[in-house]
């Protein structure tokens, strides 16, 4: 451990007991695939009894109508997180009819591009702005790209936690620049270790054939349907999966939070000469917002982003640079499909760990040369993570992937007993739900079962759904449908109350209503109002 690492921990070890966890704030976004009791997409609309998928706050669509998002709220602790996202999945399976949650991050069948619904949302301008953009993600990147799935992993930490470090550091800058730059710290730091999440927790060796669509690969066969990579991890995070070619580049490392809105303030204003071929407009239609490198922000596929909870019609950058970074969202995680809710609580007690250790940790600004050896060790992992003796590069030295790890845990370790001596101290004041951990030493309980995935990379998530892969006779498609099954049964099982039920009905019918009266009022027309969308960031951060 640093002696910055050392010193921060005592400091907060100095708290009030459980600020950590009774102050700070976790949440999960999971995206999720309908398909059919045969495991085809489903290409029936988004079910009105799930609301509105522009104003429901906790069900709704990421870029295909047929891809759900659950939005859980924040909350102080991951007990209640999970409770919520399995609440979440049960009302879900009680409005869906017969249809299917996918357990995979990787869809499996997959119709022709032009059957793929793209995201509806209405006809207000801000619903058909969601929309147009998404037309323009089908034209750069493909519809068969806008099915993939994952989990999203948001944190932040108290702001009281904030203020203590900016005040026994003397730091000179104001309390929002010091968070903000604090959280910037992090994100570099996730940028040098984020490799290990992938080690840890892909979930995705395997792909289905149709999901290439003759692109080509050096990918092995496994059977007809379903192709893999012996040693991958996370397919899903290598350029198999996530393809951003217009992107390279566009973000190098960035040291500040001015550094990157500056970065994406250019992408969404530089022009992209493929795409302005295509141009914004088809027989008077919108098909993409611009023409630029990103349509918006939210185009930049990162593994981590700074965040800020924005107003309505607000941009990102508009919230970043009027009042800095808020939390942190990361991106990276596959969906668990051995987990009916996609992730295990022992995951988040890792991440909680994990990410308290890289706001803590020292973290120098990062070089050009650095910046690609993190590529570099993020690509090697996702893709050769398990192979014997895999080595990584650390600062322009050789390192075998395990050592390092082992290295890692051991400095995260101080970070997972303070957040146990968090957790208990707030013990007693824990409300009941379904979702429980075992242990009285969570965080420190997950850095063991851990440990034991970097000794042996049979226990990993790939390594167990590879053997489950070929146990369904080598069919992603067939392993993917029986776990969907599986966890079908197990929601259904469970019917939420009455009063549970009638809480997400209230929710949905207010969101339909809510858009209903959104679409009643247009002020103005669309092209205008993508015109003044687009201005607003120009005078936001200066052209």
């Amino acid at each position: 451990m640093s002696n910055q690492l050392n010193r921060r921990l005592a400091l907060l070890a100095t708290q009030a007991p459980g600020t950590l966890l009774s102050q700070g704030l976790r949440g999960i976004e999971r995206e999720a695939l309908r398909i059919d009791a045969h495991g085809e997409l489903a290409l029936t609309p988004h079910p009105a009894a799930l609301g509105s998928a522009l104003t429901n706050s906790q069900i709704t669509t990421d870029y295909s109508e047929s891809l759900l998002e659950f939005i859980t709220p924040a909350e102080h602790d991951a007990t209640t997180v999970l409770d919520k996202l399995d609440q979440i999945h049960r009302f879900t399976y009680a409005r869906l009819g017969g249809e299917l949650i996918s357990s995979q991050s990787m869809p499996c069948h997959l119709p022709d591009e032009a059957q793929i619904p793209i995201a509806w949302y209405g006809q207000s301008h801000i619903g058909m702005l969601k929309h147009v953009y998404r037309r323009g993600l089908a034209l750069r990147y493909g519809k068969a790209m806008q099915c993939i799935s994952g989990i999203h992993y948001n944190f932040s930490l108290p702001q009281a936690t904030w203020n203590a470090l900016r005040e026994a550091e003397n730091a000179s800058e104001s309390k929002q620049d010091f968070q903000s730059e604090a959280y910037v710290a992090l994100i570099r730091n996730f940028h040098r270790y984020s490799w290990l999440l992938m080690y840890l927790f892909g979930a995705s060796p395997t792909l289905s054939t149709e999901f290439l669509q003759g692109r080509p690969h050096q990918l092995n066969t496994l059977s007809d349907d379903t192709l893999f990579l012996p040693y991958a991890t996370s397919l899903r995070m290598s350029d198999l999966g996530y393809q951003n070619n217009a992107q390279a580049g566009l973000v190098p490392p960035y040291n500040t939070l001015g550094d990157y809105m500056r970065s994406l303030s250019r992408a969404v204003q530089q022009p992209y000469a493929p795409y302005a071929e295509m141009g914004t407009k088809r027989d008077g239609e919108w098909i993409q917002i611009n023409t630029n490198v990103l349509q918006i922000e939210n185009e930049f596929y990162a593994t981590i982003r700074p965040k800020r909870v924005i107003h309505s019609g607000e941009r990102a950058l508009e919230a970043l640079h009027a009042r800095g970074v808020e939390y942190i969202e990361v991106r990276c995680m596959d969906i668990d499909p051995f987990e009916p809710l996609g992730i295990h609580l022992a995951t988040t007690r890792f991440l909680d760990a994990f990410l308290l250790f890289c706001a803590l940790e020292d973290s120098p600004p990062t070089s050009d040369a650095e910046g690609q050896e993190n590529i570099f060790n993020f690509s090697r992992t996702v893709k050769q993570g398990r192979r014997p003796g895999l080595q990584l590069q650390r600062r322009g030295s050789a390192i075998g992937l395990q050592e390092w790890g082992l290295e890692l845990l051991d400095s995260i370790a101080a970070a997972a007993s303070l957040l146990d001596e968090n957790y208990a101290a707030l013990a007693d004041q824990s409300v009941a739900c379904a979702v429980r951990d075992e242990s009285t030493q969570p965080h420190s309980d997950s850095l063991t079962l851990l440990r034991a995935r970097l000794m042996d990379a049979e226990l990993t998530p790939s390594a167990q759904v590879l053997a489950a892969v070929k146990a369904h006779g080598g069919s992603l498609a067939n392993f993917a449908l029986e776990q969907s099954q599986v966890h079908a049964a197990a929601f259904l099982a469970r019917p939420l109350s009455t009063e549970e039920l009638a809480y997400f009905d209230q929710l949905a019918q207010a969101s339909l209503k809510e858009q209903a009266q959104m679409e009643e009022n247009p002020s103005g027309d669309f092209d205008q109002f993508i015109a003044d969308y687009e201005a607003r960031t120009l005078r936001q951060l200066g052209g």
